[in-house]
């Protein structure tokens, strides 16, 4: 169940204004770590906006999730650069300390793990961004020690 009062108070620091939608919807994916359908209904009835406006919007863009995040979401970036020095291992080492595969989340919400593309630090691969904090440079051996401090 979704805590509508934070909802409410998020679309109340905006106004309850159309324009704000995407302001909205990252507040929410931010408290939340994901979009509650609840949380998107009220967004819905309370600008005025049409449900299939709503998930258009949180399905085009990446910063949203549909379904619930761990507290620490972990992408690993794939690109080119990273992926000639060696991402591909640093994935295998996430995968194996966490046991998730990309798109998934732990039973107990703790981490997300996603690829992704690029995430503009190219000089520094292999990346990988956790909670929003990019860590380069990567090598396996070091890559396990780094998701401790994130326990």
């Amino acid at each position: 169940m979704t805590d509508t009062t934070k909802v409410q108070q998020i679309i109340d620091r905006h106004d309850a204004r159309e324009g704000a939608l995407i302001e909205i919807l990252l507040d929410i994916q931010h408290e939340f770590h994901w979009l509650p359908s609840e949380a998107l209904e009220l967004v819905s009835d309370r600008l005025n906006v049409p449900m299939g406006r709503i998930r258009h919007t949180a399905t085009f863009y990446k910063a949203f999730s549909l379904v619930p995040k761990g507290r620490h979401e972990i992408n690993v970036c794939m690109g080119t650069a990273c992926h000639v020095r060696g991402a591909q291992r640093v994935l295998e080492v996430i995968q194996n300390t966490t046991g998730l595969m990309p798109g998934e989340t732990d039973a107990e919400m703790k981490y997300s793990l996603d690829t992704v593309n690029c995430i503009g630090c190219c000089a520094l691969g292999p990346v990988i961004e956790i909670d929003k904090e990019q860590h380069g440079k990567l090598v396996p051996g070091k890559t396990a020690a780094l998701l401790k401090r994130y326990e």
